[in-house]
Formats: structure tokens, C-alpha cells, sequence
């Protein structure tokens, strides 16, 4: 029963990664004929739509004032650094590229318990951590032919990430995911608007662009329920490997959509990211058999796309 639930919730967080890649797809394409200032901003109106309509119905949105609690700030600021980052980045990037460098998510938020909760992390993750880290560093490649600045601003957003994952887990169990989810948003719709003249200005939406805007904001949402539902269902230490399918997905659409052919840097270090991301998993599955099942439990909020 419990194997059955597992491989259900890892075809969850697969169709999940698809989700949020297809979202990335999508906007990258759309960065060739607007700026992404006005694509976080339209896709943004439409997704605070669409996920403030599930925390309505939910009962979510009651208590307005559980906005201004300070990690729930602190979370929203993270979403809103990381999206503005990653998405200048995806404009100029490979979608493969920024995708990789995306997956030493959790090896910062591991870096980032250790340093600022004083959580447990032993030598083995700490060299996942640094090898994770170097494979970042192969895919950037700085100071050699193929380096481009942009992925710096990718490695940004797994910065803000960071934050915003350390912040989740401070947010009190009272505040719903989907308020947060709501929240943050709004403030990425804003974000888009403020930064829509500096990069360019507005250009005119056809029928076309604004369908495609849709269903980016639906894809994002299509990620999001997916990531839910994985996350309850399954054993979390066998179903958060499956993020990792994001890099197949990117490295599909990539080649579909933009000819873009992965070069050996970009597969060397991805190589390296995901083998260190897997063994942290493992050794995190093995710290937390010998913990109370209480203190190993996984946070309930849920992550987020870009």
C-alpha cells in the first residue's frame, strides 16, 4: 500500500516539475515579443485570480491582517526576488541552464537550516553541499568562454528561494498556504508593473500572447496542486528526487521550442547537482529515521514555481 502511494506521488511531483516547466516554456517564448516585466505582470493578474477564486472557496482569505507577520513578509519578499531574477534569467539563458542551476535549490536550504537554525548537518551533506555548489559553478562557468552574467542572476533566484523556503518554515500553522499562495502573487503582478517601463515599456497583447499568458498562469497553478498532492501522499524522502525530472523537461522544451542543444559543461554540472542533490536526499532519509517521527515531518506549505 505504502509503495503503491509513493509511486502515485512520484508521477505527481513528475507531472508537477512538467507544470512549472511548460510555465517557463512558455514565458521564455513570449520574452521575444514583450518584456518580462509585462509578462510577470499579466500572467500575475490572472494567476492571483485564479488561485484567489480556490482560497475563496477555501475560506482562506479570512483574517487580512496575517499578512504583515513578519516571515509571511519575509516569504512574500523571497518569492518576488526570486521571480524577478530567474525570469530576467530565463530571457537570456538556455531554459535548461537556468533549470539546472535551479536545482541546487535544496542544497541551500540545507546550508541555509544549518547556518541560521543550527540544524544537524553532517560531514557527508556538508561535501553534497559544496560539490552541489561546484557543479553550479561548472554550469555558470565564470571566467571562461560561454559565461554570461545572466546566470549569476539564476543563481540569485536559488538564492531568494533560499529565503523564502527558510521563511515558510517560520510561518505560523494558523496561516493558510493558499492565502500565502494569493498573496504572493498579487505582489509578483506588482512586481511585473513597476518593472515593465524600465525594461522596455508596454507592448500590445493580440489574441495569441494573452492566450499564451493564460495558460502559463495555468500551468503554474497545474504545478502547484500537482506538488500538493505529491507531497501528501507519498514517504517525502522518496518523492523529492522527482523534482529533478524538471531538467528532462527543460532539456526537452528546450531543444523543441529553441534549438537549444545542451553543450558538456551544462551537462557536467547539472551531472554533478543532481548526484549531490540525490545523496543529500539519502543521507536526510537516513538522519531522520533516527529522529522523533514529529521532528522529521516535512513542513506542509507547499513550494512554489517561478
Amino acid at each position: 500500500m505504502v509503495q503503491s502511494a509513493n509511486l502515485r506521488a512520484s508521477i505527481f511531483m513528475s507531472v508537477s516539475m512538467a507544470g512549472f516547466t511548460i510555465n517557463d516554456g512558455i514565458t521564455k517564448l513570449l520574452s521575444q515579443s514583450m518584456n518580462m516585466g509585462q509578462i510577470m505582470f499579466v500572467r500575475g493578474i490572472i494567476a492571483t485570480a485564479l488561485i484567489a477564486l480556490l482560497a475563496w472557496r477555501a475560506g482562506a482569505l479570512q483574517n487580512p491582517e496575517r499578512l504583515m507577520r513578519p516571515m509571511v513578509v519575509l516569504r512574500i519578499l523571497g518569492d518576488v526576488g526570486a521571480t524577478c531574477s530567474f525570469m530576467l534569467a530565463l530571457a537570456h539563458l538556455p531554459i535548461a541552464n537556468a533549470t539546472s542551476i535551479l536545482q541546487a535549490l535544496p542544497l541551500g536550504v540545507t546550508l541555509g537550516a544549518a547556518v541560521l537554525f543550527a540544524e544537524p548537518v553532517g560531514w557527508r551533506r556538508w561535501l553534497a553541499i559544496l560539490a552541489g555548489f561546484l557543479g553550479v559553478l561548472t554550469i555558470i562557468r565564470p571566467g571562461f568562454e560561454g559565461f554570461s552574467a545572466y546566470s549569476l542572476l539564476a543563481f540569485l533566484a536559488v538564492c531568494f528561494c533560499t529565503l523564502r523556503d527558510l521563511a515558510t518554515k517560520c510561518i505560523d500553522d494558523d496561516v493558510p498556504s493558499l492565502f500565502v499562495s494569493t498573496a504572493t502573487a498579487a505582489a509578483v503582478a506588482v512586481a511585473g508593473a513597476t518593472l515593465t517601463v524600465p525594461l522596455g515599456g508596454w507592448s500590445p497583447l493580440d489574441g495569441a500572447n494573452t492566450a499564451l499568458l493564460a495558460a502559463a498562469a495555468i500551468f503554474l497553478l497545474f504545478g502547484y496542486q500537482f506538488v500538493i498532492m505529491s507531497m501528501r501522499l507519498g514517504d517525502i524522502s522518496f518523492v523529492a528526487p522527482f523534482r529533478y525530472t524538471a531538467l528532462i523537461w527543460s532539456i526537452a522544451l528546450g531543444i523543441v521550442l529553441f534549438g537549444d542543444i545542451p553543450d558538456s559543461a551544462m551537462i557536467a554540472g547539472a551531472t554533478i547537482i543532481v548526484l549531490s542533490g540525490l545523496y543529500a536526499f539519502h543521507r536526510e532519509r537516513v538522519v531522520g529515521r533516527r529522529r522523533m517521527a514529529a521532528e522529521s515531518a516535512p513542513s506542509t506549505m507547499a513550494a512554489d514555481g517561478l
